[in-house]
């Protein structure tokens, strides 16, 4: 194993409080998407489907309201349109990608398994920048969604009413104020907390229910509503089909939903590659979630339609942003609405440090992996005041509106689901499933249009994905440019034919020639072995051992280096290694035959034709190019004590 010494460097106070837990924690990060270390306690499926309904069922709390200023009085048809999609579109897809990602990796990680080379990295880092926005829109419009609950409740309008900016602001702040402390998912809270709400909401809507049955009028009234408005049955239908991408927010959740399946009990018998009681809990979850959800949707969709004037959903109105709420103070009374308002409260509250945990663990998940991230992203701090810096951003740009951030929000939604449906229809067109090809792929045309539609209709949430995906890109390959020169491996092995090489040498010299593999014949060693005795003056060939690597992808950033010996044509010891760039393989097979041999290697290059600059670009986008100063600054920075340092040689 090679190891790259730290500067030693004793941090400030503040570095330290920023940094805590990156030295002995690296790899892990809070959140929901969090694969659970071996010996975290795992929860049963219906316990983790709370912790995912935190975010999925609090959208009851804006979904009506949003569906009848978007659908007016198709909003029931147009919310079974939504349901109809969820069930037979967004649950299939999202019951693959748990099949094919069991361990939490998500939708985004099948693309990048299915997409090669850097194609399949700049393809992750857009979804990030779209799931960035869905998350960062997730916590602004939750928080905003808290504050309308907050400052339209009577006994608090007084205080509250007119600083909705304000408010939200104070809430986001709060919610930094968590995780700056150091935050762990609570299942017992998220159980308490979607329970209390789901029964809150039964009761309102029962309630509402009963007050329609009583009042037969309201029915007449609305069907005389949505025939005048848009004539016959078939117009109705054809509205609620165009209308249906405003409602999109409803599909929120399933990404979250698969990603935290390391979090559910496992059955005995399960194995880290095909944990089959893992896989049958999600999809319970999943499948149960979704009936749940789409049940609410309906019901909330038509109980508000019919009870509350169409002008009350009109932003400013008091139905605004918050149908259900409304409800519950004008049948139930003032006290139960003001209970209520602190169970949405609480949910909405709870929902956006759901989505912050998830960008927590989502961004250290990938970044860091692909050397496109500076070190203080592996610190929950830093990127926590990052986040809320851009949340109160974007609070301030939409002045805590939850209508104006709808658009946005459905948008990083759909992108995901999008994403999620082009994976599976990969996946099963690679699986030679050419029925599920054809179901899966028929899905994603509906995504795909949806997203269209929405960003046409709405292009805030494209706006705002464009400045993340620009800012995630721009700071990815600054830091890969920046990184390009550390060891990038992350452990060497020796054969024990290249053992045996490496020891025998060293009770001489160690020498090794870097050779690039051509055609392999005696006259391509023996030409070589003759070039660089002469250019270096070797004293004895016989020392020598040809070096050749083979790059495999250059777009990963560190490697595993199995570094196997032979024998070629009869004379000439040759180490073969695979890995993603060869100034930094060699660098690591110096450093690690120094380790084993206790002697100082020496290594000899051609300098390499061409324009510098041009073979630097080539080494950060292909893994060659400038081989020998590329190797001399690597062992420069992964070894500071130029006395222990192996000695490159160029000729």
């Amino acid at each position: 194993m090679v190891t790259t010494l730290a500067p030693d460097v004793r941090p400030s106070g503040l570095r330290t409080w920023l940094m805590k837990g990156t030295e002995q924690h690296p790899a892990r990060h809070p959140g929901p998407h969090a694969a659970p270390p071996p010996a975290e306690k795992t929860h049963s499926w219906w316990k983790v489907m709370c912790l995912t309904g935190v975010d999925y069922f609090s959208t009851l709390g804006y979904q009506p309201g949003i569906a009848a200023l978007a659908a007016g009085a198709v909003s029931p048809i147009a919310t079974v349109v939504l349901v109809a999609l969820t069930l037979l579109g967004a649950l299939p897809v999202y019951r693959r990608v748990a099949k094919e990602s069991p361990n939490g990796e998500g939708s985004i990680a099948m693309l990048e398994r299915l997409l090669t080379f850097w194609k399949g990295k700049l393809l992750v880092l857009v979804l990030l920048g779209f799931a960035a926005t869905d998350f960062l829109i997730t916590m602004t419009l939750s928080a905003a969604d808290a504050t309308a609950h907050l400052t339209e409740n009577p006994h608090l309008e007084p205080y509250l009413g007119g600083h909705q900016v304000v408010v939200t602001l104070v809430l986001l702040g709060l919610l930094g104020v968590v995780f700056l402390r150091g935050f762990t998912e609570a299942i017992g809270i998220a159980v308490a907390l979607v329970a209390t709400y789901l029964v809150l909401n039964v009761v309102v809507i029962g309630v509402a229910a009963f007050h329609v049955l009583a009042a037969p009028h309201v029915w007449v009234d609305w069907r005389t509503a949505l025939f005048t408005q848009h004539g016959d049955p078939l117009m109705v239908v054809a509205v609620a089909l165009l209308v249906f991408p405003k409602l999109a927010l409803g599909l929120s959740g399933f990404e979250t939903g698969v990603a935290i399946m390391p979090q559910i009990d496992s059955a005995p018998g399960d194995t880290p590659e095909r944990p089959t009681g893992r896989i049958r809990g999600a999809h319970r979850l999943l499948g149960t979630a979704a009936v749940i959800m789409s049940v609410f949707l309906i019901s909330s969709s038509l109980v508000t339609t019919l009870l509350i004037p169409a002008a009350d959903f009109q932003p400013g109105g008091p139905a605004n942003g918050r149908a259900l709420a409304y409800l519950a103070h004008s049948y139930l009374g003032s006290t139960f609405g003001s209970v209520y308002d602190v169970s949405t409260v609480a949910i909405l509250w709870f929902a956006g440090a759901s989505a912050m945990a998830g960008l927590l663990n989502l961004i250290p998940r990938y970044l860091p992996r692909y050397g496109m991230a500076p070190a203080w992203a592996r610190a929950v701090r830093p990127l926590v005041l990052i986040l809320i810096g851009g949340a109160f951003v974007i609070t301030a740009l939409f002045k805590a509106d939850v209508d104006a951030q709808g658009g946005a929000y459905a948008t990083g939604v759909l992108v995901l689901i999008s994403s999620a449906a082009v994976a599976v229809t990969l996946a099963a067109r690679r699986a030679r499933q050419r029925g599920l090809t054809i179901a899966f792929g028929a899905i994603a045309v509906v995504f795909l249009y949806t997203t269209g539609a929405n960003v046409v209709e709405r292009p805030d949430g494209v706006k705002i994905a464009a400045v993340f995906i620009a800012a995630i890109l721009l700071v990815s390959f600054v830091s890969r440019f920046g990184r390009a020169f550390e060891l990038r491996v992350s452990e060497v092995t020796f054969d024990h034919l290249a053992d045996t090489f490496v020891r025998d040498c060293a009770t001489r010299t160690i020498r090794f020639v870097a050779n690039e593999p051509d055609r392999g014949d005696r006259a391509e060693y023996s030409d070589k072995l003759r070039q660089v005795t002469k250019d270096n003056d070797i004293p004895d060939a016989g020392d020598v051992i040809f070096v050749e690597i083979t790059i495999t992808d250059p777009s990963d950033f560190a490697s595993r280096l199995d570094v196997v010996g032979e024998v070629r044509h009869g004379r000439y010891r040759v180490l073969t290694l695979r890995g993603s760039t060869v100034p930094n393989a060699i660098a690591a097979l110096l450093l690690e035959t120094r380790d084993r041999t206790r002697r100082l290697p020496h290594v000899y290059f051609e300098w390499t034709e061409g324009n510098p600059a041009l073979n630097l670009l080539r080494f950060f986008l292909f893994g060659v190019g400038e081989a020998a100063p590329v190797t001399r600054e690597v062992l420069r920075r992964a070894e500071r004590d130029r006395t222990r340092r192996p000695h490159v040689h160029v000729g």
